[in-house]
């Protein structure tokens, strides 16, 4: 089966004054086509940066991230910018629309940056949209939306280019359960309808356990996961020698948390 995202070797620190913080140590890891992966791991543990690294949008001190055989850090800033436009799908806990904007708007902003002309970006947003289950509320803002329906305009955002990659950072950490059953639900339909990689980060163990494969990161490397409780995964991770503080971690994150797009 044909690999969407390899990372290898994958490394990345922070230097703050003489300190230096290790966030990933030669993380290893390979997503296959169609695949949903989830990763997991307590606060401060580098899940971001991991993200970041993954999506283009930092680059790594050491190691590589292939996205379909193309090493992105190896791109020219121009050149990666378009290639993570056309080829990764990025979905926040936080909807981050723009308000201002209708939902057809905001879904179909991606394919106008890309150049798609106007008309063909709407329609393509209107169809989307449709596949999300909002093709009554495409006029609408954001602010006349419920918390579950940002989410899906999100989602409709993050697929309207028909990404090989989705990356999810907490995508129901901000949804009421059955909010966030549905969402879930959404998720794998898309999955199974478009066969789209999915990698999402999420604290929540029983959405993890519904992916087909989970991870764990810890000091700095991803670990197969068994299905551990919140408490155990935090215990693991309190235990460890690890070098890395929560406190510096995630001063490290907040470094590059403005490059999202």
């Amino acid at each position: 089966m044909s690999k969407v995202l390899q990372c290898c070797q994958l490394s990345k620190s922070y230097n703050q004054g003489d300190i230096e913080t290790k966030v990933l140590n030669n993380l290893e890891l390979s997503v296959d086509k169609g695949e949903l992966l989830a990763v997991v791991g307590s606060s401060g543990c580098g899940k971001s940066t991991f993200l970041h690294l993954a999506g283009a949008l930092d680059t790594p001190s050491a190691g590589k991230v292939l996205i379909n055989d193309v090493d992105i850090h190896q791109l020219s800033d121009k050149a990666r910018a378009k290639f993570r436009n056309q080829h990764i799908g990025f979905i926040y806990q936080f909807h981050h629309l723009m308000m201002e904007f209708s939902a057809q708007e905001n879904v179909a902003m991606p394919l106008m940056i890309k150049g798609e002309a106007p008309k063909k970006a709407l329609l393509a947003a209107k169809e989307m949209l449709e596949q999300v289950g909002l093709a009554h509320r495409i006029d609408y803002r954001p602010s006349q939306l419920s918390g579950g329906e940002r989410q899906r305009v999100a989602i409709a955002r993050a697929l309207v280019t028909k990404p090989s990659l989705i990356l999810a950072d907490e995508p129901t950490g901000n949804l009421d359960s059955d909010t966030a059953e549905q969402i879930y639900q959404l998720i794998r339909s898309l999955n199974k309808a478009v066969n789209t990689s999915f990698v999402i980060v999420t604290h929540d163990l029983a959405l993890a356990s519904r992916m087909d494969r989970q991870v764990k990161l810890v000091k700095g490397q991803l670990q197969s996961f068994s299905g551990q409780s919140d408490a155990e995964v935090n215990d693991n991770q309190a235990t460890s020698d690890s070098s890395l503080s929560t406190e510096e971690t995630a001063k490290a994150d907040s470094a590059v948390s403005e490059r999202h797009v």
